[in-house]
């Protein structure tokens, strides 16, 4: 059975429920939209959940952006915050319009530790961090090879 995250706003003006078969936030991103928007230590920790499934409360006070990648080509994807206090909530980009990509600093949900993680997009780390890297632990100049569902397959952490 999927597992239900609620998450929020930092002023609770935004709340929100989603399930999610993949609900380790194993992967670190240390691109510039991410850090720029995230400011959580230089990077964010998106989740990824059923899309249909996402419903929520305070919808006007929901704000939009676009965020356009680099992966050899361009691909757009918006990120939704809210409008009072800016709080990234979620990413969703139109190319896998079944997913939606939760912000872990959003989800108040007690989150699964991961059993190790994946440091992203370090070609754009900013020259002040230092990420936290252990043993086990993934590190990618882009993209990993795997994807967020086959990391939780690969390693038996997916829930049906």
């Amino acid at each position: 059975m999927p597992v239900t995250l609620s998450g929020s706003c930092n002023c609770g003006a935004v709340t929100f429920t989603v399930l999610s078969q993949t609900p380790h936030p194993y992967m670190r991103c240390y691109c510039q939209a991410c850090r720029k928007t995230a400011g959580a230590g230089g990077f964010a920790i998106n989740i990824m959940a059923m899309a249909k499934t996402l419903v929520i409360e305070g919808r006007e006070h929901l704000a939009e952006t676009t965020i356009v990648n680099d992966r050899g080509t361009v691909n757009e994807a918006s990120r939704s915050f809210c409008r009072k206090c800016s709080a990234m909530l979620w990413n969703f980009a139109s190319q896998w319009p079944e997913q939606i990509y939760p912000f872990a600093s959003a989800i108040d949900t007690g989150l699964p530790v991961p059993p190790g993680i994946y440091h992203i997009m370090m070609d754009y780390k900013a020259n002040w961090v230092t990420p936290d890297i252990r043993d086990g632990d993934g590190v990618f100049d882009r993209y990993p090879d795997q994807s967020i569902e086959d990391w939780h397959k690969s390693r038996d952490l997916w829930v049906e």
